[in-house]
This record gives C-alpha cells, structure tokens and sequence, in this order.
C-alpha cells in the first residue's frame, strides 16, 4: 500500500526520490519522507501530509548527495504523525529505513529490544527492525540486514542505507512487491514501476526471501544466508506517457475513457470470433481445455472490485462450461480451511498481483494440492508468479484508486476463459453468438461515453443525496454492487447494492423520496422481474434511475432518468452496464468536491492485512 523509492548513482538523489514518490501517489498514504546519505551523515526530511507539503517544507534547501531513499506510509502501527513518518532510524540515527508491510511481532522483538537498553520513539513496527540492523551490524550493512530479517515475521518490502557504509542501499522483500530498476550509471529500488520507468524500464523482480545490494558498482542478489542468485531482467512494456493524464482532470476519468482500448487489448490476439472460441496461451500448457473434466469444482476468490468481477465469472462458468462455480472473498478463504484438492481448480484475480490476502489464498489452495489460475493486470506481480499458470488482463497501468478499466477487462478475461473451458460442453451456435458479441464491445463502449454530459446532468441532480440503492438481477446483480462501491469509494456517500428481489426483505424501508434508487434493467431473461421491482420503488415514491437497452421505452413512464446501453449478449452485459455508473459515480464525487484520485483512507493496492 505504501510507496517506496531507492536511488544510487551519479545524479542527485533527492530530485529524483520526490519524482518518485510523487508517481506512487496513487497508491494511497498519509505522510511521506526521504534521507539522503552523504559526506558521512543521514540528512532526512519527513513529515504527516501530501509530497507537496514536504517539498514546500523542503524547499530549496534540497538534501544533498546521490544516494538516497523515500517513502509514502499509510497508517497501520501508530497514528499518521511526522514522528511515524518514514525513514526510521537506530538511535545514532546513522542507519534508516523504509519499509512496506507489518512485522507482525513487532510487540515480542520491541519488549527484546527494550530490555536490551533501546528507547524506542515512535508507535511503528518499522522502528524495531533498524533498531534490529543497528544490533546485528559488525561492518557488513547487507550481512546486519539479513540477520534482521531472519528475527521477523511477517511482511516486507524494505530499503536501507547507512551512514557507515555510504555508498550501498540494501533492499529485501518478502510478501511486499520490490524490484530493482537498471539504468545507465543508476541504479533504483521501487515498489512499482511507475515510480522509475521514466529513467529505465529494465527492471528485476524480487521473490520472498531474496536481498539485493546496490553500490557503485551494480548490484548482487541472494537469500537471506547470502547464498547468490542469478535474476532475470525483464522490460516494462508500457512507458511514462501511459501514466500520465493526458488532459483529464483525473486519472480516473481518463481510465473510465481508455475502456475501449483495454478491452480490445485483452482480447488481442486471444479472441478467435470465426471459430467461436478463445486461444489463451497462458493456460494451454497447464490447463488444457480438454482436461476440464477432472476438475468437480471451480473457485474464483478475489477482494474489492475483483470480487464483482469474480462474482460475474461465476454466472458465466456454471452457465457455459456446467462446472459448480463458488465465489469466495479471499481474506476469508484463506482463513477457513477450505475443501480443496487436486480437482479443485481455483482462478485467483487482482488488478495489482500483489493483493495479501489473495497472495495467501493462493499459497493455501496450492498446500492443498488445487490447480491455480490468477487473472491479473501487472506483469511479474506476486500472484502472476505464485499461480500455476494466468491470463494477463493487459488493461494498461491503473493509476486510479476506484477501479474502473480493470474491471472491464476482467470480465472480459472471465468471458474468454469461459469460451476456453466451455468448447466441450456448448453448441457451437451459443459460443459463436458470445466471440461476436465480445468484438462488438469496445464500439458498443465508446457509444455509452458519448453518454457522459448526459450522465453528468443526472450527477447534478443527485450529488447532494446522503444515501442510494443499487439493484440488479442475475448477471447485473454485481454491477449493482460494483456501482455502489464505486460511489461510496470516492464520493463518501453511504450506497448499498442488492439483489433486486432481496429489495422486499429489508431495504424497502429505506425507500422515499430522498432514496435514489439505481436500477440495472436491461431487456432479458429476468426483465419482466425487475420491470416488478421499479413499480415498487415508484410506488413508495422512490426516485428511479434506469440504466436499460437502448429501444426499451417501456421505463419512461417510470424512470425519472434513463441511461441507456446497445444491447449485447447477456453475459456480457456487465461490461456496458457498468459503464453509466462509474461516469455517475466520477461525476458526484467531482461536484462534491472530493479528491477522486485519491480517496481518503484508501489505498490502490492492499498489500497488508
């Protein structure tokens, strides 16, 4: 969830760890510091609050040197103070460190530390592993981190230089992303790419349990008893442009607007319309679709926005391809002691690759012999790495904290496994029907974001209501839920999505004229059973928003404001059906005033429990 940025080379550092810090902004924190080591000292600024208040504190009065390291926190141990703030240091203050995830016995190690002499003067758990560096170091900072390190337990991704060993950073990882970045006479460590890929897009992966020293003279990989490792160099494919907001006042924006693109980049090269099916080279190796049969159940476990997307897979896998389907939130899958074997075929997705919980659904299916396939969107992430094998969504990076092309892209990667898996069950007919429907979509896409000053004017009628209902049916019951997550997230407005049906056990006294009531009502299989539902609302005087196929005139007459959609096969409706709702729910938290981008206690990727 934090951010972290590590520099040595022949620039100076602080310039270059700000820049940083300032990419990773998206992914969510409360106070943000940097220490630079240079002529035999530490020289750090840190404090509560934005990187822009930092650099305003800063000034000109930039640290010098071109070694260096930076950080974003968001809150777990301790409040989020200047005193918290990261870099940590020993009590000499002459090694600091920054450091994403939680040392979750940090209690046991801090009372050892204690009774060992060390006053410690922050809340964090942060502190107690420089205090740990501090008392392993005999002249060797890589040897005193690794020692440290074998003492915790829990989650990692951490950066260190000292004062005593000028011209090293020292870095390790284990269940917090970290990478190396490459450049000509630089050298990086990062938590995400986008904090380096303008410098270099050369990058190295670390795994868990793995260190990396950079010095003046490159860089080394090992484990934790310093037995070296041979790293690939992989390429980011994407470069500083695609990150950028290329005159949208919002990321978010800007991503609701690329959906056309990322949906047809998911499907590049994958989608076989003449044939009705789906060639997904991810999987062929480890699941062919003909093996599909030794498997008696399918589990799609996700958190957040995935689970939506997992929820819609579920529909579409049990429909099409006649397997049991369940949908499991990962933080408590991974808790229950599932039943799970070797015929249990378990889809992992997460837009990050680095979501903890589902990292560790993940581990605890494979224990229990299951297949594992992840449906992810950062290539080289955690949960790509940990799976058997995956389908990249490749919806491009996703700066926004609300989800938004990811999600789309994630159906669409559902809708193209369920054509994989479903060649031995379905006519050929109905697979045909669905490969043409999925080439429709990105036009079908770019006709609903015409839509926008329209849906824009509904926004100005509703932004000041305190509370909304979403309902939905069958495979636009998720989008309900999709539709109201992404209004509370950046809005703060309390939004509840439902069945339609459940709507009679509970949520019907919510009902008046101050409930907006947001329907998913396009024309199918279940049409006729929300039609019912739309007289209810109305009938208690409930204000009604529709989003519907286009040439269904039947809810003017009901509807106080109608979006609609081009009609598409059912299964893929989600993907339009979710479009009006995350340009309602753009459009409220702008006029509400609300930092879209960055929603208030809220990360882009949930990297600790």
């Amino acid at each position: 969830m934090c951010g972290i940025v590590g520099y040595i080379g022949t620039a100076e550092a602080t310039p270059l760890l700000l820049e940083g810090l300032r990419r990773l902004e998206y992914r969510g924190y409360d106070s943000a510091g940097v220490t630079v080591c240079a002529n035999g000292s530490l020289d750090t600024r840190k404090m509560a609050g934005k990187i822009i208040d930092l650099e305003q504190a800063i000034g000109g009065n930039l640290p010098k040197g071109t070694l260096g390291i930076a950080h974003t926190r968001w809150a777990t141990h301790g409040a989020p103070t200047s005193n918290n703030a990261h870099p940590h240091f020993n009590a000499a203050e002459d090694i600091a460190v920054v450091h994403n995830g939680i040392i979750e016995n940090a209690s046991v190690l801090r009372q050892k530390l204690e009774e060992l002499g060390h006053l410690l003067r922050t809340e964090t758990d942060t502190e107690v592993l420089a205090l740990l560096i501090d008392e392993a170091y005999d002249d060797n900072l890589e040897e005193a981190v690794a020692a440290a390190l074998q003492q915790v337990e829990g989650t990692y991704g951490i950066a260190v230089v000292s004062s005593r060993d000028p011209d090293k950073l020292v870095a390790a990882r284990n269940g917090s992303p970290l990478l190396l970045g490459i450049g000509e006479n630089s050298l990086f460590v990062a938590s995400d790419a986008a904090a380096i890929v303008e410098h270099t897009r050369d990058v190295i992966y670390l795994d868990d349990g793995e260190l990396a020293v950079l010095d003046r003279h490159g860089y080394r990989t090992s484990d934790l008893r310093g037995r070296p490792l041979t790293k690939e160099v992989s390429r980011v494919s994407w470069d500083l442009g695609t990150i950028e907001r290329g005159g949208f006042p919002h990321y978010m924006l800007k991503e609701i607007f690329e959906q056309p693109d990322s949906v047809r980049d998911t499907m590049r090269g994958r989608l076989l319309v003449e044939q009705g099916t789906a060639r997904l080279g991810g999987l062929s190796s480890c699941l062919p679709s003909q093996d599909i049969g030794k498997y008696n159940r399918i589990v799609l476990t996700a958190c957040g926005t995935s689970w939506h997307a997992a929820l819609i897979g579920e529909y579409m896998l049990e429909e099409f391809a006649r397997i049991p389907v369940e949908t499991e939130y990962a933080s408590e899958f991974r808790y229950r002691d599932p039943v799970l074997d070797e015929r249990s075929l378990v889809i992992a997705i997460s837009q990050s690759g680095e979501t903890a919980d589902t990292l560790a659904a993940i581990r605890e299916a494979k224990e229990k012999g299951a297949k594992v396939v992840s449906i992810v969107n950062v290539v080289g992430s955690s949960i790509a790495r940990a799976a058997d094998c995956g389908v990249y969504i490749h919806a491009g990076p996703e700066i926004g904290v609300a989800s938004t092309k990811a999600f789309t892209s994630q159906v669409v990667a559902l809708a193209l496994i369920t054509l994989y898996l479903s060649t031995q069950s379905e006519p050929l007919l109905e697979q045909a029907a669905v490969a043409e429907a999925l080439h429709r979509l990105p036009d079908q896409i770019n006709q609903i974001l015409g839509r926008n000053d329209e849906i824009r004017g509904m926004a100005e009628r509703y932004h000041l209501n305190k509370n909304f209902l979403y309902l939905g049916r069958g495979y636009n019951f998720p989008v309900a839920l999709e539709g109201a997550l992404k209004l509370k997230e950046i809005s703060y407005i309390h939004a509840e999505g439902y069945p339609a049906a459940e709507m009679k056990h509970g949520p019907i006294a919510l009902i008046d004229e101050n409930m907006p009531v947001v329907f998913i009502a396009p024309r199918g299989r279940v049409y006729q059973k929300i039609l019912s539902n739309i007289e209810e609302v109305k009938a208690r005087g409930g204000r009604v928003i529709a989003i519907t196929t286009e040439g269904n005139g039947e809810l003017d007459r009901l509807a106080d404001h109608i979006v609609t959609v081009p009609t598409t096969h059912e299964m893929l409706q989600p993907v339009l059906t979710v479009i009006p709702l995350q340009l309602l729910a753009y459009h409220i938290a702008v006029l509400r005033g609300c930092n879209v981008d960055q929603p208030r206690n809220l990360a882009k990727s949930v990297t600790v429990e």
